[in-house]
Formats: C-alpha cells, structure tokens, sequence
C-alpha cells in the first residue's frame, strides 16, 4: 500500500474541506466554510469552503469580533438564523465582499477542550435543517469531531513532529468518513 506523503499542513487542509463538503451535503446547503481563529491577530481566517466562493475565499480574512461568525467564536455557542435580514449580528458588508449574501445560516463553534479553534459555518441549509434543534445539534456533534482531529494535526504541527503520515493520516481520514456516513445514515 502506497503511503501519503502530505505535509501535516496539507492533512489539515484535506481534512477542513472534507468536513466543509460533508456540512455542504448533509444540510443540503449552498455552502459551508471553516474559520480558523488567528489569536495573535484577532481575526477569523477562512481555511476551507465548500459551495459558493469555494474558489477564491481561502485565506481571507475577517475580524474575530464581527459578524455571527465572530459572536459564535466568542461566545462559544451555537446558533441558527433563519432571517438574516433580521438579526442584527449580521454583517452584511462582510458577507457582499465574499460575493454571497446568504438568506439563513447555522454556525458552530470548533472547540477542543475549552479552547475555540474557529466556526463552522453553513449558509443556506435546507429549511427544514434551519429551524431544527435536532440538526443544530447533529452540526455541533460533527464540529466537535472536526475539532479533535484538527487539533491533532495542529498539535503535532506546532510541536515540530514529524507530518502525519501512513497510518496517522489513514485513521484521521477514516474518521472523518466514517462521521460523514454516520449523519448522512442520521438525516
């Protein structure tokens, strides 16, 4: 069997957009995106997007105190907006400057441990997926996975350990698909 010979950054960057994509289908959105939250800076980072501005969005960034995704990153919980022309979190000059401007959206905090490591966003679910507790539930269950192996990845990075590779990376994307079976058997 080949061995992978990614580097940790291109396993975490694999393993954001896996995550974005499996968000996108399960809540049968129009998007999905990770942030990452930059401590040093202050700002939420987008590292993975799935649907709309999939193509050029990466790397930008936003202030970590604006937006919903900024209040959920802060605060910690989670949170759906089913009218966003109503919620006055809502920065629409953030949102336009991404070239979508979504109706409705659940976002999640990636946390590990006590830590916040950025948000899961999914913009324009499906109504019945909006206004459900259950299914904001069933996000946050599925960030709380992300977070794990992120922070593995992160961790090892940070530490100067040598990549995950071979077998680490296998088990890390193994979860991953075995999470994206688990709640789309769920749905």
């Amino acid at each position: 069997m080949k061995q992978p010979t990614g580097s940790d950054d291109d396993v975490a960057r694999e393993l954001l957009q896996s995550v974005v994509a499996t968000a996108q289908a399960i809540f049968g959105a129009e998007a999905s995106s990770i942030f990452l939250l930059d401590e040093a800076a202050d700002e939420l980072v987008f590292e993975a997007v799935s649907g709309q501005g999939e193509e050029f969005l990466v790397g930008t960034r936003f202030p970590a105190g604006r937006g919903i995704a900024g209040w959920v990153a802060t605060s910690g919980e989670p949170v759906i907006v089913d009218d966003l022309t109503r919620n006055g979190s809502f920065a629409r000059d953030l949102a336009e400057s991404t070239r979508y401007v979504p109706d409705a959206l659940m976002a999640v905090p990636l946390v590990h441990g006590s830590r916040v490591l950025g948000v899961l966003e999914v913009l324009d679910p499906v109504p019945q997926s909006r206004s459900s507790l259950g299914e904001l539930d069933l996000l946050a269950l599925f960030a709380r996975q992300a977070a794990v192996a992120l922070r593995v990845v992160l961790d090892r990075r940070d530490a100067g350990t040598p990549r995950l590779g071979g077998q680490g990376r296998a088990e890390s994307l193994r979860m991953v698909e075995a999470l994206r079976e688990l709640l789309l058997e769920a749905r």
